[in-house]
């Protein structure tokens, strides 16, 4: 009966002997699968933005890249959140109601959160480009053209 199986299959009635001849058993022998490494997790990055536009336009890019975004509102909805144990940068805007980016970051640094920042902003001043220099903030200009925002990104990822 296995032999008929078998000429089904191969177009030839071959004994379970001349199959052994055919195929060494090596060949069937299986190695045991790699036990599969985790990936590491996704670096978890932090949008600042009042504009809803440009938190969500934001959100989905850095996804594409790879990354895991939290987009916030505003200033006081990131503070009142208090989840920044496993954040690796901040992407702040500058220009929002009631704290500026700034003072944001600030915030931050009086509560301890040493997490690297990246402030974006239309029309950056010498006044600010040296505040953000003193506190070790690089200065993305809108628009986000390019990959300079995500090359920042990576950047202060890789020193976090």
């Amino acid at each position: 009966m296995r032999a008929g199986r078998l000429s089904a299959f191969c177009g030839k009635s071959r004994t379970n002997r001349e199959w052994r001849r055919l195929v060494p058993v090596k060949a069937i022998a299986t190695k045991p699968l790699p036990v599969p490494v985790p990936a590491p997790p996704a670096p978890v990055i932090v949008v600042v933005d009042d504009d809803p536009a440009v938190c969500g336009s934001l959100k989905f890019l850095l996804e594409l890249d790879g990354f895991t975004v939290r987009a916030y509102s505003g200033a006081d909805e990131l503070l009142d959140d208090k989840q920044f144990d496993n954040v690796s940068c901040f992407v702040i805007d500058q220009r929002m109601p009631g704290m500026t980016g700034m003072e944001l970051i600030a915030k931050l640094r009086e509560q301890k959160v040493l997490t690297p920042a990246i402030l974006i902003i239309s029309h950056a001043n010498s006044a600010l480009r040296a505040r953000a220099s003193l506190a070790d903030v690089p200065i993305v200009e809108k628009p986000l053209l390019g990959n300079a925002l995500v090359d920042r990104i990576r950047e202060a990822c890789r020193r976090s």
